[in-house]
């Protein structure tokens, strides 16, 4: 079993910047690749980056060059969030895959001014 938690979220002004956090526990071994989703309300969860064990990186289009995922694939993963818009506005979900796939509880993003 892999438990996955999510910290880091808050309310930024446009242009502003936020890192998340990922932090995977547990049989940790078996994870081969974190994922980050967002959801915005009344919208279906959406894939944001992935990170690779081996360190390859992957963005959906919305985010290329504002959003960067690091870490190592294993306990603890990041994302670094810059030039934030107000349709970034979501609550952020990390994803552990493995075996299964193993899912935190969500940390929320607000940007507002």
């Amino acid at each position: 079993q892999v438990q996955v938690a999510e910290s880091g979220g808050g309310l930024v002004q446009p242009g502003g910047s936020l890192r998340l956090s990922c932090t995977a526990s547990g049989n940790i071994a078996i994870i081969t690749a974190v994922r980050w989703f967002r959801q915005a309300p009344g919208k279906q969860r959406e894939w944001v980056a992935t990170i690779t064990r081996a360190g390859s990186t992957t963005y959906t289009d919305s985010v290329k060059g504002r959003f960067t995922v690091s870490g190592n694939a294993k306990d603890t993963v990041y994302l670094q969030m810059n030039t934030l818009k107000p349709e970034d506005t979501a609550v952020y979900y990390c994803r552990a895959d493995g075996r299964n796939t193993y899912w935190g509880q969500g940390t929320q993003v607000t940007v507002s001014s």
